[in-house]
């Protein structure tokens, strides 16, 4: 949490989520609505400074994040990148198998995850094409059971995000479960694929 008070990140998380989930639950685009809670958390998670510690950045690297939601596939074999913000625009419905990476180890333990520094992380797979991020966390979309997909928020920097961070970042989720399926979330899928 280096560089912010707890206290007032927490409050302006609280905000956030009723703002957020008032707008989202007022469009009818499912994406959009969705587009609107990575947008919260991108704008929101993480040390805004991290990349200004010693070995935060390797050479050649700068700080930059993404978020988005990779949702299951209804064959259950893919992931698939939508509402995302910050990836290139070639990713834009980037689809890879269920069983990469960590994405994968979320998928399969239905947890969610912090990788403070991937590399710590000996089977970090990098996903982004442009480039490896140095911070991460997953959290599962789960409904009555069912794990529908995962959202990810990431920087480039090592040791942006810390326990608060995936406190917040687990509570985006679940707003974005109920707001996915509130909008029909499983037919849009299905015509994406």
């Amino acid at each position: 949490m280096s560089g912010r008070d707890l206290a007032t990140f927490q409050a302006e998380t609280v905000r956030r989520l009723g703002t957020i989930g008032a707008d989202a639950v007022a469009t009818d685009d499912v994406e959009a609505a969705l587009g609107m809670i990575t947008g919260g958390v991108f704008d929101l998670l993480g040390d805004r400074t991290a990349h200004e510690r010693p070995g935060a950045l390797r050479a050649g690297e700068q700080q930059f994040f993404v978020a988005g939601v990779f949702l299951v596939t209804p064959d259950q074999g893919s992931h698939l990148l939508v509402a995302e913000r910050g990836f290139p625009p070639e990713q834009h419905r980037l689809r890879f198998p269920i069983d990469t990476g960590h994405p994968g180890a979320v998928y399969r333990s239905r947890q969610p995850l912090i990788l403070e520094n991937t590399d710590d992380h000996a089977d970090f797979k990098q996903i982004l094409k442009t480039a490896r991020m140095g911070s991460a966390l997953y959290a599962p979309l789960l409904w009555r059971g069912e794990m529908l997909g995962q959202m990810l928020m990431a920087a480039q920097a090592r040791n942006t995000f810390s326990a608060p961070d995936l406190e917040a970042h687990v509570a985006f989720a679940a707003l974005a479960t109920a707001i996915y399926m509130a909008h029909g979330g499983p037919a849009f899928l299905n015509g994406l694929v």
